[in-house]
């Protein structure tokens, strides 16, 4: 969990683990997300194939086989990391 900015991102120890499975490129690109989330909050549109996948459910690529999810409340100023890993294997 870190918290710098207007919003607070946390994640459970599961995306811990899956981002230290990630190739170090990607990892970088996820504290990039995590800074711009921090930020800016949940809705990210700068992000590449950023959309929204339902109520207050998110993601976007961070490269053309690798995605990010994440769930903020609407109103909320923490940010859920739901998911990080290979676009094959994203829960949605």
């Amino acid at each position: 969990m870190i918290r710098s900015g207007n919003y607070r991102v946390i994640w459970k120890k599961k995306i811990e683990k899956r981002i230290r499975k990630c190739p170090v490129y990607i990892q970088e690109k996820f504290w990039l997300l995590v800074n711009d989330l921090e930020k800016n909050g949940p809705v990210q549109r700068n992000w590449k194939n950023f959309s929204s996948l339902g109520k207050n459910l998110y993601h976007c690529h961070l490269d053309y086989n690798w995605v990010a999810a994440w769930y903020s409340e609407n109103g909320s100023i923490v940010v859920e990391v739901t998911y990080v890993g290979s676009r094959e294997d994203a829960p949605y």
